[in-house]
């Protein structure tokens, strides 16, 4: 099993989690939960069996097997800065502007889907002062983690509603992105504008 690094050990942890994907100085998360009084591991490598009480995947860029899946004995809580179902997969952000879908943020369960899960806590999105997919992109980063702190307490003890995801959506990889596209400090409205005329010519 790929080495899992100890961020804060406790004599009795309230809960002992986890965290997969951003790195300690990338997300306000970790300290979140230590705040909590939680045992807190840290990983960005495939897992294998494993002994949580929770696992959170934020910014993890690895897909979970279904032999792992089908092992664990506890809940994966993922989080994804799109209003889901829209928007599953890569580049959640260009593409709630490039397809006119709702922009937000949602934190879910994992299962042997990618971004299919029940979703546990979701909020809408919407810009006001930012221009940029850049700028776009760190108001969603920041809401989100807003979101999972204010509901730190019942996602640690896992005492949510779970509600299944509802319609189609949509669904993208990383190859999807236009190769035309020319990067994330661009006006939205500019961009999407081009890239769209060159679809149609």
């Amino acid at each position: 099993m790929p080495q899992i690094q100890i961020i804060h050990a406790v004599s009795a942890p309230f809960k002992k989690i986890l965290f997969l994907g951003y790195e300690r100085d990338k997300t306000r998360l970790i300290d979140a939960l230590i705040e909590y009084n939680c045992d807190v591991h840290y990983g960005n490598q495939p897992i294998d069996s494993v002994n949580y009480d929770l696992i959170v995947s934020f910014g993890y860029r690895h897909i979970f097997k279904k032999r792992v899946l089908d092992a664990l004995n506890c809940p994966i809580v993922n989080l994804h800065i799109s209003y889901l179902p829209f928007n599953r997969g890569a580049h959640p952000n260009f593409w709630s502007f490039y397809e006119g879908t709702q922009s937000g943020v949602s934190i879910h369960l994992i299962d042997k889907g990618v971004d299919t899960g029940p979703i546990i806590f979701q909020k809408k999105v919407d810009f006001i002062d930012e221009t940029t997919f850049a700028q776009t992109y760190h108001k969603l980063i920041n809401e989100i983690e807003d979101l999972f702190i204010a509901n730190i307490q019942d996602i640690i003890e896992c005492n949510w509603v779970e509600k299944p995801q509802i319609g189609d959506g949509s669904f993208h990889l990383t190859k999807d992105l236009p190769q035309q596209f020319r990067g994330w400090d661009c006006v939205i409205t500019d961009e999407i504008k081009r890239l769209k005329a060159m679809r149609t010519t």
